[in-house]
């Protein structure tokens, strides 16, 4: 072959090499926009719905992560971060605080939240069924959650009328509204409720030293990203302080806690996956109805009640989805 002629065919095969690259569909990018940090049962739940819709990270989806570490100010310019990125979707957990910075940000972007809280209070949606514009995901903790942690709290300390409940102030739409609820609640058991609110490590350290000079009998930790986050101290604290104290999540009883009662984090995320791989196959936000969970599992640590010396009544025993012993 002569040189000419060489350098003629190289040349058309780059072309068409480059052509064929170009003709390639983009793989679609996902932002992803936590709160806290990294959790690993939370991201291979999340994957694992990707997965089930046929979306593998690394093969056919590339993931962006961005972690604010408790500190919500930091949550727009996250987001400015992930836009940049130009990705197809957007995902917000485990915050109210992540859903709405990110919902100020983009009016066209698909975002799917993870969130316990009013997402029609928030200005998130217009309602579950048709959630409207380009935002929808789930709500893992419906108002009637609370009330329902007060009366398990009732349960275990029926002689308690001081109450307190652990809330981040930073996280003020959540604040507001899980306030109203949480007073509520109390006056309908004749109980008194004080708000201990923290937001940093410090803050959550003075806040039990403020359980006990008030003498307070029981503690309902709200569902809250900041408190997933210090679950370790939390629960260290509760048990120092002999708080017997009802949790948002079984998390918190696996590291020692008495009782707790909300969603099943794995099935929740794992949702939150799937909605994300039905957006990247077209469908749009608004058509798909924001969901909660269908059950709550109540979970019970019956060496922690031993240890604080409380007696589980029968009908919180009968109830448990889970007893560790």
């Amino acid at each position: 072959m002569r040189r000419r002629e060489f350098i003629a065919l190289i040349g058309g095969a780059a072309v068409w090499s480059l052509a064929a690259r170009a003709q390639q569909p983009k793989r679609p990018m996902i932002g992803y926009l936590s709160s806290i940090s990294s959790e690993a049962e939370v991201l291979a739940a999340f994957r694992q719905g990707l997965a089930d819709l046929g979306f593998i990270e690394g093969q056919n989806v590339t993931i962006i992560y961005r972690y604010a570490d408790g500190q919500y100010e930091r949550l727009p310019v996250l987001v400015a971060e992930l836009i940049a990125e130009q990705v197809g979707v957007i995902v917000t957990q485990p915050s109210s605080p992540a859903a709405l910075a990110a919902k100020r940000a983009t009016s066209t972007i698909p975002i799917v939240f993870y969130i316990g809280a009013d997402p029609i209070g928030l200005g998130l949606i217009s309602s579950y069924n048709r959630p409207g514009a380009n935002v929808t995901g789930i709500n893992v903790a419906p108002e009637s959650l609370t009330a329902k942690r007060f009366e398990w709290l009732n349960d275990l300390v029926p002689k308690a009328v001081l109450i307190a409940e652990l809330l981040n102030p930073n996280n003020k739409a959540f604040s507001t509204s899980e306030v109203k609820v949480a007073n509520e609640a109390a006056r309908a058991l004749d109980r008194e409720v004080v708000f201990i609110r923290a937001s940093t490590e410090a803050e959550i350290a003075n806040g039990f030293e403020e359980i006990s000079s008030k003498h307070v009998g029981g503690l309902i930790v709200s569902l809250e990203a900041v408190f997933e986050k210090s679950r370790e101290q939390i629960v260290a604290l509760a048990n120092r302080y002999r708080v017997p104290t009802v949790y948002p999540t079984r998390q918190f009883t696996e590291l020692g806690g008495l009782l707790s009662y909300g969603p099943n984090i794995s099935v929740a995320h794992r949702q939150v996956g799937a909605y994300v791989g039905k957006i990247l196959k077209g469908i749009h936000p608004a058509d798909l109805p924001v969901m909660t969970p269908t059950k709550y599992d109540l979970v019970l640590n019956l060496k922690t009640a031993k240890t604080l010396g409380i007696t589980i009544p029968q009908n919180l025993l009968i109830a448990a989805d889970v007893v560790i012993e």
